[in-house]
C-alpha cells in the first residue's frame, strides 16, 4: 500500500495517546471542568500522569494554584457534553451547571470528581519543571475510583478539527504478558 505526504503538524491525530477525559478543578470557590485529549501514563508507582495543559485554558491557572484536580474518565453516552465543555470557556461559565453535571465531592484533593464519569483519578501536581516550558503538568494519582470492575467503558478519542474516533471490542491476550518484577 502506498503511503502519501502528510501535514506534520498533524501527526497528533494518529498518535494521541489516550482517551478524552474531564479534568475538573477548584480554585478561590470556582469550580471548573475542561475536555482534555492529551494525557500519558508516566510511570505505575508511584501512579503518575502527564498532561499538556494549554496556558491559554482557564484550567491551567486554577489547577497550577491550587496544585490539585481530578481527571474523570466519561463513557461515550456523554460525547456532546464532551465535546461542548471543550468549546466554552469556565472564566464565564458554570460548566457543572449548563451541562447538568454533579460536582462530587473528592476524597483526597480539593477539586470535585465529575459523578457521571466512569472513573475519577484524585491528582496532586507531582512535578511541575515542565510546566512553565511547556504547559506539562506531571500528576500523581492520590486517589482512584472506578463505577464497575467487571465492565471496560467504552471512551472516546479526539483527533482534532471535531472528528472523534470510539472504541471497539476488547481483546484479550493475558496469556502472552508475564508480570515483570
Amino acid at each position: 500500500m502506498k503511503k502519501y505526504p502528510y501535514p506534520v503538524s498533524e501527526v497528533r491525530r494518529f498518535l494521541e495517546p489516550g482517551p478524552i477525559v474531564l479534568v475538573s478543578s477548584h480554585w478561590q470557590g470556582k469550580d471548573n471542568i475542561m475536555t482534555l485529549g492529551w494525557q500519558t501514563v508516566m510511570e505505575f508507582s508511584p501512579s503518575l500522569i502527564g498532561c499538556m495543559i494549554s496556558a491559554g485554558n482557564h484550567s491551567f491557572e486554577m489547577i497550577k494554584a491550587s496544585r490539585d484536580c481530578v481527571i474523570n474518565l466519561p463513557e461515550v453516552g456523554l460525547l456532546d457534553t464532551v465535546a461542548q465543555i471543550g468549546n466554552c470557556s469556565g472564566s464565564n461559565t458554570d460548566k457543572f451547571t449548563r451541562f447538568g453535571l454533579t460536582p462530587e465531592p473528592a476524597q483526597s484533593v480539593g477539586a470535585p470528581a465529575v459523578a457521571e464519569c466512569f472513573a475519577s483519578f484524585e491528582c496532586q501536581i507531582y512535578d511541575d519543571v515542565l510546566v512553565d516550558s511547556y504547559n506539562f503538568f506531571i500528576f500523581e494519582v492520590v486517589c482512584a475510583r472506578v463505577k464497575s470492575l467487571t465492565d471496560w467503558p467504552q471512551t472516546m478519542h479526539y483527533t482534532g478539527d471535531g472528528i472523534f474516533r470510539l472504541d471497539g471490542e476488547t481483546v484479550n491476550r493475558h496469556q502472552w504478558f508475564t508480570k515483570v518484577s
